[in-house]
């Protein structure tokens, strides 16, 4: 009965993942959803930058803190082990659908693209981006990056392989392809905003200080072999001419 209130609790969290997921590419896009980055209801500008800004430290907060080592091994003294990454999954969406329901506008135009071929160049990098984004996540383990794989093991009892290290695809090309997929998505837009850019910015700065304190970790993990693939492959931007160490499953 335990396994199988597990394996329900990390269908939940998924689905949840899915969908605000799903509502950001609407929401960062300005695509068919009640409110996105450049609707809804707005205040001054100082009020919207300070409630903007507070959200997505509390988004940042909540993914930094919770992915470390050090808080999983606290944590999981509190919460089985098989729904750690449940939990971790389903806070991350409620901590994106508090940004996306209390978000403020600021819609002070920072650049407009008119130059049709230019506008369609920018909108097809986005969508680009969200499918990289997906082909990222299978390439390494998406089910159990997202809590799946661990809550169906704890139905069927079996133990989890130990992580392995090495370069699917991608990660032969760029050390955190999903990274890099949310920067082109949050960035390529034909119109930027001041409130789009505010989002921009601060997620960009969030993942950036994401991936040291990742690699942190995968150096404890993988010690010299994540070394040496630090050393050999781009974090972010591709670059020619150089040889991959591994990647680990995660």
């Amino acid at each position: 009965m335990a396994g199988l209130i597990a394996v329900l609790y990390g269908i939940c969290a998924y689905m949840a993942f899915l969908g605000t997921v799903s509502y950001a590419i609407g929401f960062v896009g300005n695509l068919g959803v009640p409110k996105s980055i450049d609707s809804g209801v707005s205040g001054s500008v100082v009020e919207s930058l300070v409630i903007d800004t507070v959200l997505l430290g509390i988004f940042a907060l909540q993914h930094s803190v919770m992915a470390r080592a050090g808080f999983k091994r606290w944590w999981t003294r509190l919460v089985p082990p098989a729904i750690e990454r449940s939990t971790y999954v389903l806070f991350a969406s409620l901590s994106l659908a508090l940004l996306f329901w209390q978000w403020r506008p600021i819609t002070e135009p920072v650049w407009a693209v008119s130059k049709p071929i230019s506008a369609a160049i920018l909108s097809g990098i986005f969508w680009f981006a969200w499918g990289m984004l997906l082909v990222s996540t299978f390439l390494i383990s998406h089910f159990e990056l997202f809590g799946l794989t661990q809550v169906f093991a704890r139905l069927f009892r079996r133990e989890l392989p130990a992580p392995k290290f090495h370069t699917p695809l991608l990660y032969r090309l760029v050390r955190h392809p999903i990274y890099l997929s949310f920067l082109l998505a949050f960035w390529a837009t034909p119109v930027m905003t001041a409130g789009h850019l505010l989002f921009a910015m601060a997620t960009t700065g969030y993942i950036l200080i994401a991936i040291q304190l990742e690699e942190r970790d995968l150096v404890r993990l993988f010690g010299d072999q994540y070394r040496r693939y630090r050393s050999q492959v781009a974090m972010l931007l591709p670059l020619p001419g150089r040889k991959v160490a591994g990647r680990q499953d995660i």
